[in-house]
């Protein structure tokens, strides 16, 4: 926690000649940017995975009809197709997942009133009036919706919003695109029709996450979101 800490304060030495008091919320957003650079080629292997598994669908289809009456020789026969094509089901979820230690870090680190024994002197840097280490209903029992602190997290509700709307159509058109075959006889598969309702919403949870964590936490969450968003947007053109 030190070294994070130490590593922030560095960096928002940094950045102060252009930021100002919003220095550690700057800082930030660039630690974020260079998680999700290191990131970047897991999210390109997952692009190329999902477009993979979606060539995949019509030979599971017909893996569905072959071993319909025998769940662990589908399961079987589904896993060896997979390793004979050398496409990993889980690796959709590891950008996300190598991403959970930093976002942890920072949530720790604004949480926290000590660190190594002595005064957390992060807790002091602001975004605008906005405390990194405060929270939403902070700022709504302080100034209300329209004071300082409050103007920044509608401003970050909105970025929020914005960007899940934009996911949200991405999804959509990439479902479009790319419909779950039934898996056969005309049936769906269990289960698949819900999560087929409930994918395109996803994104929007994040407005959850903005809400209930410390400021700098949040930063982290709407600037990873926004990356995602993009870096989506290019990978699956």
């Amino acid at each position: 926690m030190s070294v994070f800490a130490s590593l922030v304060e560095r960096l928002a030495d940094l950045l102060q000649p252009l930021f100002g008091a919003s220095a550690a919320a700057a800082a930030i957003v660039l630690f974020t940017a260079l998680v999700r650079l290191l990131v970047h080629p897991l999210s390109r292997a997952a692009a190329r995975g999902q477009k993979a598994r979606a060539e995949l669908q019509p030979r599971i289809a017909e893996l569905r009809r072959e071993h319909a009456k025998n769940p662990e020789r589908l399961q079987r026969a589904v896993l060896e197709l997979h390793a004979e094509e050398k496409v990993s089901p889980l690796s959709g979820c590891l950008p996300s997942l190598c991403q959970l230690p930093a976002f942890f870090l920072l949530y720790h680190l604004f949480s926290s009133s000590t660190i190594g024994g002595e005064a957390n002197e992060l807790l002091s840097h602001r975004l605008l009036a906005a405390p990194l280490g405060g929270r939403w209903s902070d700022a709504l029992g302080g100034g209300g919706l329209l004071g300082g602190a409050g103007v920044v997290y509608v401003a970050l509700f909105a970025v929020v919003a914005g960007v899940a709307a934009f996911s949200y159509r991405l999804t959509k058109r990439s479902m479009a695109e790319r419909p779950v075959l039934p898996a056969g006889d005309g049936e769906a598969v269990p289960g698949m029709g819900a999560i087929t309702k409930v994918m395109p919403f996803m994104s929007f949870f994040t407005l959850v996450t903005v809400a209930v964590v410390p400021l700098a936490a949040a930063l982290y969450v709407v600037t990873s979101t926004t990356w995602s968003a993009v870096e989506r947007a290019v990978l699956h053109r």
